[in-house]
């Protein structure tokens, strides 16, 4: 951005842009990345205003808001004035790439993606080649339960980006693949592609996205086949974040509290406790509640095993209604195991047949289409009747 400046600017639009791009790249001690992406925002509002008939300036402004959604505000306020934006540019530009992928940023929640399904129906037709544009439909398809289409989306996804040489794309397609492939029983198929990452090499294990996907997919097939001995065997991989290393000791914990080894589960919500410590501390928030999130369920399954029926009811229920005040983030189809549907689970075995119906119920609200939670429901429906 310095050097731009430095250039200079043919018009004043373009001086406009290298402002704002300065802004959102500042360098000083102290900023913090929100103050920076809030700035930025502000700067691109008002690119934006001089520049109202100019699409680009539109679309850049939009995505600036999409940078500061909340994941706690569920009325997606960000994300519709976001919308309000992008979509009546989208109908006038309907082969535009940019206008398409943050439409389906901007409906990646339960409320609006039937609003974004237009959008992406259309991205993958309008890049074709790039594996991005490819996955990123299924983040609507998810959302809505449409697992042939995101199986189909990321399919293509994976293929392109492993010809891209873009690990990153190919492993994040995988993860959405597994997650997709598990909701219509096709666990085979979801096996194959753990098996083919495993066999992948020189993964770099400091980018985010391939870390979490490499460590939940294998835990996803585990955990969604009810094979608990498994989930109990599974160690974090060595360095990754502490946010994703929580999601190996959550297996552990989950598979030792499921297979009657309370004591030894405790032993792992006691390392959840520590790394939602350390993430605090160093300002993350989002992962230390999803973290907490995680202890709470594996303190809830090892109080179910040591016989404690009404504290596992409280943990989990604390869990979910946590779970569910958050948005989860793009890097991710959904939880690995929604706490909501776990309820589920603990109050149909405790013999509660319909307030477990009634769980499963609000998990498929938000997870359309998930085969725990519509075969927990129709076993509970069962059992009331």
């Amino acid at each position: 951005m310095a050097r731009a400046a430095r250039l200079g600017a043919t018009s004043d639009r373009e001086a406009d842009f290298i402002r704002a791009g300065g802004v959102l790249f500042q360098a000083g001690q102290g900023i913090s990345i929100g103050q920076r992406t809030e700035a930025y925002e502000r700067a691109m509002a008002q690119v934006a205003g001089k520049n109202p008939s100019d699409t680009e300036s539109q679309v850049f402004y939009a995505l600036a808001m999409l940078s500061n959604v909340s994941p706690t505000d569920k009325t997606h306020a960000k994300q519709k004035q976001a919308i309000a934006v992008l979509e009546p540019l989208f109908r006038a530009h309907p082969d535009h790439p940019g206008l398409a992928h943050y439409l389906i940023h901007a409906c990646d929640s339960q409320e609006l993606a039937q609003q974004g399904l237009p959008a992406a129906r259309a991205y993958a037709k309008i890049a074709p080649s790039a594996p991005h544009a490819l996955h990123m439909p299924s983040h609507i398809f998810t959302r809505l339960g449409l697992w042939d289409d995101s199986i189909q989306s990321n399919l293509a996804s994976k293929q392109s980006a492993h010809a891209h040489g873009d690990a990153m794309g190919e492993l994040h397609a995988m993860d959405y693949l597994v997650y997709a492939y598990l909701q219509e029983g096709k666990d085979g198929q979801a096996q194959l592609v753990v098996e083919e990452m495993k066999g992948m090499r020189s993964l770099d294990m400091n980018e985010f996205a391939i870390a979490y996907a490499a460590t939940a997919m294998p835990i996803r097939l585990a955990v969604e086949s009810g094979r608990w001995s498994d989930a109990a065997k599974v160690e974090a991989l060595a360095n990754v974040s502490p946010s994703i290393q929580a999601i190996a000791i959550w297996s552990k914990g989950m598979g030792l509290a499921r297979t009657d080894r309370a004591g030894e589960a405790r032993e792992e919500v006691a390392r959840l406790r520590r790394i939602e410590k350390q993430l605090r501390d160093s300002g993350d928030d989002y992962w230390a509640v999803q973290t907490a999130v995680l202890a709470d369920e594996v303190s809830a399954w090892s109080s179910q095993a040591s016989g404690n029926a009404d504290q596992a009811r409280l943990l989990l229920q604390a869990a979910a209604d946590r779970e569910d005040s958050l948005e989860k983030r793009p890097v991710t189809p959904g939880p690995i195991l929604p706490a909501r549907e776990q309820l589920g689970d603990l109050l149909l075995l405790q013999g509660h047949p319909e307030a477990a119906s009634d769980a499963y119920g609000a998990a498929l609200i938000q997870a359309p289409g998930r085969r725990g939670a519509l075969l927990g429901k129709a076993r509970a429906d069962q059992g009331v009747h």
